[in-house]
């Protein structure tokens, strides 16, 4: 008896019971109903082994004990147990329910079959999916091998062609390069025979004119040594030749147009690039608007100053010639307008950026310079000179911080306040033909203006010295 315990308990016939009861348990909702049947069985079979066993042990137990022993406890404990076991394994239903609950087990037998079925077509068919998906994998994964060697052997060819090519790569380099030497050597070429030419038209037409001066003066001489009717005749026909209009009074309403328009491209465009130009280093969109109007400002100053100039040498170098019917005055302005690419046009944007590096008003970075705005000031300087030769000429209309907003002479900016009735600063001047306003300006209007923003102090950036881009610009213009 000890033997056959001892191998039982060696065997560990409870823990394989209890693990395959795990394992059944973990897998029951996964596997099919056969397979849950067949754990089933099996578990009862290990279970009926094991229940042979223990018999058996009884069995050698009840032996060794001798003819009586062991009696009571079989009485009391084995023989109540087997009858209870055979008393609940008696049908305890009629005929009838057991023919019903055979009939449910049918059914059920039915539709587990069924299911079972169902279940194995279902794997098949993803048995079969899933093959298909693997072919369709085994040729996706063919392509990929083949775009792979396809992109080695580019990548190879790629490379090849790149060390090839780098002597084609530094012989064109070297060809740019000459290309853009040869680019400046022609522009400089072009920009000197630009010059010549233009030396050449002043010089044709200081010819045709010295021509006219010499055939009015022939003329005169004649008529001057004709009998005394010719030169009654030519007295009562001068006031006739005096009053012929020279080119620049024919041109007047033309160029007056035209100066007025370009007027309005400089508020619509130039004004615009610079303002851009200047918000890269000013965040201030007033003090951008303002360095804008006083160089507006400035520029027709510094040309009308240039024009009165530039009249005064003409009129010098004609007085010792003229003799045509026209005055003087008229002369040297007909001149003007013909020769208006003589004017000096750099000198004065140099006086107007001097003028706007010591404005109290304004202030600017250090590191930058005003000839940011030189297109602008330039421009300006331009159709302010050429205005001037009008008659009568054009010229901005007066303007000052604080001065009372005047509808016929400013517009109002887009952030103004429309009540405010003074005007803080100006965005643009307004142009005027004497008192009469031809171009209106724009004007930013707002409450709490007081005559200390006016009066400030000078900015400490306005008074210190040049920074190196300032003196490299001074340089280059020099």
């Amino acid at each position: 008896m000890a033997d056959t315990l001892r191998r039982l308990t060696n065997t560990s016939s409870f823990s394989v019971l209890q693990d395959k009861l795990e394992s059944w348990h973990k897998d029951y909702h996964v596997i099919s109903c056969d397979q849950n049947l067949n754990r089933c069985c099996e578990l009862i079979e290990l279970t009926a082994k094991i229940q042979g066993q223990l018999f058996a042990i009884l069995n050698l137990t009840a032996a060794e004990g001798g003819q009586y022993a062991g009696v009571d406890t079989l009485k009391t404990r084995l023989l109540p147990w087997l009858g209870t076991c055979f008393s609940m394994a008696r049908p305890t239903v009629t005929d009838d329910t057991s023919l019903q609950l055979i009939q449910d087990s049918v059914e059920k037998d039915r539709k587990i079959k069924e299911l079972s079925v169902s279940h194995e077509s279902d794997m098949q068919k993803m048995e079969t999916q899933l093959c298909s998906t693997r072919i369709q994998l085994d040729s996706i994964r063919a392509e990929l091998i083949d775009a792979q060697k396809e992109l080695d052997e580019t990548r190879s060819k790629s490379a090849s062609t790149l060390f090839a090519s780098e002597d084609e790569i530094l012989q064109l380099r070297t060809d740019l390069r000459s290309a853009h030497e040869q680019v400046d050597l022609y522009k400089r070429k072009l920009e000197v025979i630009d010059d010549y030419e233009r030396q050449i038209r002043l010089l044709r037409d200081e010819v045709s004119y010295l021509t006219t001066e010499k055939a009015m003066l022939q003329e005169r001489l004649v008529r001057s040594r004709s009998p005394s009717p010719s030169p009654r005749l030519s007295r009562s026909c001068s006031p006739m030749r005096s009053e012929s209009p020279t080119r620049a009074q024919l041109t007047n309403s033309s160029r007056h147009a035209r100066l007025v328009s370009r007027f309005s491209d400089l508020y619509a465009v130039e004004r615009l690039e610079a303002q851009s130009l200047l918000r890269r280093y000013i965040a201030d969109l007033d003090m951008v608007q303002k360095i804008i109007f006083i160089a507006v400002v400035e520029s027709f100053k510094t040309a009308k100053l240039a024009y009165r100039q530039f009249k005064l040498r003409v009129k010098k170098t004609l007085s010792a010639t003229h003799f045509g019917p026209e005055s003087l005055e008229d002369a040297a302005v007909d001149y003007i307008v013909r020769n208006l690419d003589l004017y000096d046009v750099q000198a004065s944007v140099n006086d107007v950026i001097s003028a706007m590096n010591v404005n109290p008003r304004i202030s600017f970075p250090p590191e930058v310079d005003f000839v940011l705005i030189s297109t602008l000031i330039r421009e300006a300087c331009r159709v302010a000179f050429a205005m001037q030769t009008l008659d009568p000429p054009l010229d901005l209309a007066f303007a000052s911080d604080g001065e009372l907003y005047n509808d016929s002479k400013y517009r109002r900016s887009y952030d103004s306040e429309f009540t405010a009735p003074l005007v803080i600063y100006h965005v643009w001047p307004a142009l005027a033909e004497g008192t009469n306003v031809v171009v209106k300006g724009e004007a930013v209007t707002r409450r709490g203006w007081s005559r200390s923003q006016s009066s400030r102090s000078t900015s400490p950036v306005r008074s210190r010295s040049l920074s190196p881009t300032r003196s490299l610009v001074s340089s280059y213009n020099l």
